[in-house]
């Protein structure tokens, strides 16, 4: 059976397990040593990574570039009442990049990881 991942980049795995398992529902698959972690929700499997070490994930590319956490792609996790998820994760000290949007398909606003990295939370219109 094939698998999908998703890989973000992380500045502190340990902080990202924390982050995922505590606020989002992931659980810990496999986590063999500092700086890598494999989670999951449902069949979402999250490859946590540090930007440095001895992994693939870490290697700079061929014109310099070095991996490292943010940017605007996305996993997407729907929830149900968004608002009052939004205000638990907020008193939970969660930031997130915007407000709360909505519009045809539904309502979602993005979530940041420790490092970063967003999570669009998302409820589909009824």
């Amino acid at each position: 059976m094939e698998t999908t991942n998703v890989r973000y980049i992380v500045d502190d795995v340990d902080a990202a397990v924390g982050f995922y398992t505590e606020h989002l529902g992931f659980s810990v698959d496999f986590r063999p040593g500092p700086g890598f972690a494999i989670i999951a929700r449902g069949q979402l499997r999250l490859l946590l990574s540090e930007p440095t070490g001895p992994g693939g994930a870490a290697q700079a590319m061929p014109d310099g570039r070095v991996p490292e956490p943010g940017g605007w792609n996305r996993i997407q996790l729907v929830v149900e009442d968004l608002a009052a998820r939004v205000a638990e994760l907020r008193a939970r000290g969660a930031h997130f990049r915007n407000d709360l949007t909505t519009g045809r398909g539904g309502a979602q606003i993005l979530l940041e990881d420790p490092a970063g990295n967003p999570i669009e939370l998302f409820e589909p219109a009824p």
